[in-house]
């Protein structure tokens, strides 16, 4: 069936036409995102530079840290762009590249979110067994599986928004390419694709998010038998996770798990999910963790005395 499309590129409004408002929304943006790049690929080097690497948990991070930062560049090089030049279109290769990187990421982050979740309960609620259920084959294969997870919800997303026809207006009412703003200036009826979205999206967001909340819930009834230092150690790891968790699931629950239709706050709930989430992630996981500042410390402060041995080892051998 040949897909009717008249239009070979997409006008994005983002939030204002306003030059004083876009400079300062680009003020912001590219203070967040310079900051989500320099936290996350912080929180890599860190882990990957100690022997944190070796604790299912860090291993999991460094993963979620890739992923944060590939997730927010799919949307937000593109938004300050066109923040600073004022030219806010897209052409439709790159919205659907836009929509799919964004959802495959995006689903990717999901389920390493919930691969967390998993290694917190087996070492609060099964700690003798920790170390022989989450080895090294299975953290693989639970990164693995949230990449295969993140395939599977992205190449449906591609593939409906392609079966779209285009034939009358290209404005889309976000500062991004999404499915359900594709919907509203589709030339069809999309009331069955929208319903595949929101099964699609919204349904494993808040299955996803159900799943997460009982885990954690029984985590806590698990800590009940704990010493206090024991307990407030978990609760300080698991408080950081669920603060993770909700950032990131309560506003794509509210924007995906309703009818296909679009709200003006859509694009301020977006900023949480895409820009807010991975900019509180390197934050939440380092400023609440003792192990991660003291690897951070060692790390830093080894390559900062071997570079100044290096330093002086030149100085003195000229």
């Amino acid at each position: 069936m040949e897909v009717k499309r008249n239009i070979s590129e997409f006008i994005l409004l983002g939030f204002s036409y306003d030059p004083n408002m876009q400079l300062l929304c680009f003020a912001l943006c590219l203070f967040c995102y310079v900051a989500i790049l320099g936290g996350n690929i912080l929180i890599l080097i860190s882990i990957r530079c100690s022997s944190l690497l070796n604790q299912p948990m860090y291993f999991l991070l460094s993963h979620l840290s890739s992923t944060d930062i590939c997730y927010t560049s799919s949307v937000t090089p593109k938004l300050i762009s066109d923040l600073l030049m004022g030219t806010k279109s897209i052409s439709y290769g790159n919205c659907m590249l836009q929509l799919f990187t964004m959802h495959f990421f995006g689903g990717i982050e999901v389920f390493i979110l919930t691969a967390m979740a998993f290694d917190r309960y087996v070492a609060i609620c099964k700690p003798l067994h920790y170390m022989l259920i989450m080895d090294r084959t299975r953290c693989n294969l639970l990164v693995f599986a949230s990449w295969v997870g993140g395939a599977a919800h992205s190449f449906p997303q591609l593939f409906m928004a392609i079966l779209l026809p285009f034939c009358g207006p290209n404005e889309i009412d976000n500062y991004f390419c999404d499915i359900f703003p594709l919907l509203k200036i589709a030339c069809a009826d999309t009331y069955l694709t929208g319903v595949l979205v929101v099964a699609n999206s919204g349904v494993v967001a808040i299955v996803t998010f159900v799943i997460l909340a009982i885990s954690y819930g029984i985590i806590l009834y698990t800590l009940r038998n704990h010493s206090a230092e024991g307990r407030r150690k978990a609760l300080s790891t698991c408080g950081s996770h669920f603060t993770v968790v909700v950032l990131f699931f309560a506003p794509t629950i509210f924007v995906y798990l309703r009818p296909p239709t679009t709200f003006t706050e859509d694009k301020l709930l977006a900023l949480f999910y895409t820009i807010i989430a991975p900019l509180f992630n390197p934050l939440i996981y380092t400023l609440r963790n003792t192990e991660m500042k003291n690897a951070m410390k060692k790390v830093w402060c080894q390559a900062y005395f071997q570079r100044k041995k290096t330093i002086h080892f030149k100085k003195t051998t000229s």
